[in-house]
């Protein structure tokens, strides 16, 4: 069932858990995205981002995943992820999409205070959630690129000053993660995630979590992450599965014995994230 990116929220920070929140591109991976939420009994975030939505077409990604959670048994949310222009938000909310995230991390603090507001003046009447993000996550999401040096951690002050102008419903924050491959395993800064919950009481996000170790994803949960966006070890087990088939039967040339395999791996991925966020057994 499709439901209100609000509802997976409030959920998952009464009962102390996180729901993943998976990037889809096509049919496959919305398929093992809902097959796992299914099998796990778990609730979901199925989120494209502005790269998605430019390469399927807003009006595929959001048929598929809307008929995937019209049949699902499980709340399924879909979230428009990163996006930075009021214009396509309100293209979203008319496609039917549940919850939208807009990056106004970019921005001076102001800007992003007032585009936040903006976006939810016109969701939050529509029953549509807002996720906003305060601080800069490094790494590349699609068409947005944040170097190394441009990134910064979010401030505790200034996030309890940002979620009680806003009246935002989750908060993305920039505590060590970062979009992408990571060349080691990062160092979250827990002790910052701390000081955020105790300052805000809203639900925290956590952007760039491919990669990231399962003690430190357990702990991030514990400390008040209520979503989590896993999008890189999609295309890792996808890519690889399609390789080996490649590899085994150089004379294949079915698409489904192609994509079949991938979807199975990315479903195994799906769940396995499931059960680390302890979303699994939720619905």
């Amino acid at each position: 069932m499709l439901v209100s990116g609000k509802e997976l929220f409030q959920a998952a920070k009464q009962g102390g858990y996180a729901v993943g929140a998976f990037n889809v591109n096509n049919m496959e991976i919305i398929q093992a995205i809902i097959e796992a939420a299914e099998e796990e009994k778990s609730p979901v975030f199925l989120q494209a981002s502005q790269g998605g939505i430019k390469y399927a077409g807003i009006e595929y990604i959001a048929g598929l995943a809307k008929t995937a959670a019209e049949k699902a048994t499980v709340p399924v949310a879909l979230n428009l992820d990163h996006g930075t222009s009021f214009t396509q938000v309100v293209q979203c909310i008319r496609h039917g999409f549940s919850a939208v995230m807009i990056d106004g991390s970019q921005h001076p603090y102001e800007d992003n205070i007032a585009i936040t507001q903006k976006v939810i003046e016109v969701a939050h009447p529509c029953g549509v959630s807002v996720e906003a993000e305060l601080g800069k996550i490094g790494g590349v999401e699609d068409d947005i690129k944040v170097e190394s040096a441009d990134a910064t951690f979010t401030d505790p002050k200034e996030a309890a000053e940002f979620v009680e102008r806003t009246k935002v419903d989750a908060l993305a924050i920039a505590i060590g993660t970062a979009h992408g491959v990571y060349k080691g395993e990062p160092k979250l800064d827990f002790d910052r995630l701390a000081e955020i919950t105790a300052a805000t009481d809203v639900p925290l996000v956590l952007h760039g979590a491919s990669g990231v170790g399962d003690e430190s994803i357990r702990k991030a949960v514990s400390l008040g992450i209520c979503k989590i966006n896993i999008d890189t070890e999609l295309r890792q087990a996808f890519t690889k599965a399609v390789q080996e088939v490649v590899h085994t039967s150089p004379k294949e040339f079915d698409p489904r014995k192609l994509l079949g395999p991938a979807r199975e791996a990315m479903k195994e991925v799906v769940r396995y994230k499931m059960r680390l966020f302890g979303s699994a057994g939720r619905a």
